[in-house]
């Protein structure tokens, strides 16, 4: 099967995406954690949610994922005839 570059962007962005929702909970402070409370916001806020640095990681991780993936569907180890058995679906 032939992938056009849309679809590998599309496959890219849904990878990079879970991805960076398991990153963001890594190194946030709370307020409470730290000991200084900025009136009029929740005691759990974060202190500083450093999204560049998690933006940055996300990407790095993403990529690995994204080659990792491709070479291990090019290499014939998964297919999607055998994705499809393993589900019980026809194709």
């Amino acid at each position: 099967m032939v992938y056009t570059i849309s679809t590998w962007a599309a496959i890219y962005f849904v990878i990079w995406w879970l991805t960076l929702f398991t990153t963001l909970p890594f190194g946030v402070r709370s307020q409470h954690e730290e000991g200084v409370s900025t009136p009029g916001t929740d005691p759990g806020a974060p202190v500083a949610s450093l999204i560049g640095r998690k933006m940055l990681w996300t990407t790095i991780i993403s990529a690995i994922i994204f080659a990792v993936s491709m070479f291990v569907y090019h290499m014939g180890f998964v297919s999607l005839n055998g994705l499809a058995k393993l589900m019980g679906v026809p194709y």
